[in-house]
């Protein structure tokens, strides 16, 4: 049973990174003018991004090395939570930046 929740898991990173990508390519530059808070939301939305992209290239790369390998084992372990962190946060700091920007226009 293991096994089969961990190829479900490695399927969603996978499928993950793939979006990661995509989401990446739609939020490149756009030469449109924007306010401050729309810059802060599209280089939130950027960095939350990236962060996962790293964690899953950190998590597939980590299940790909041979077990001799202990301490590029851990050096990848400690990358793949720090990224899931940053991760987490940028995705906490969008609606609270949000909620932010709208407490000033009132």
């Amino acid at each position: 049973m293991n096994s089969v929740n961990l190829l479900c898991h490695e399927f969603v990173v996978a499928v993950s990174f793939v979006a990661c990508i995509v989401g990446l390519v739609l939020l490149r530059d756009c030469k449109q003018q924007q306010t401050d808070g729309e810059e802060t939301e599209q280089i939130l939305l950027r960095m939350s991004f990236s962060y996962w992209l790293v964690y899953c290239v950190a998590f597939g790369v980590e299940k790909m090395l041979l077990p001799d390998w202990q301490g590029l084992t851990v050096s990848l372990k400690i990358t793949t939570a720090l990224s899931y962190f940053l991760t987490f946060s940028c995705i906490l700091s969008l609606p609270l930046h949000k909620f932010a920007v709208h407490q000033i226009e009132e």
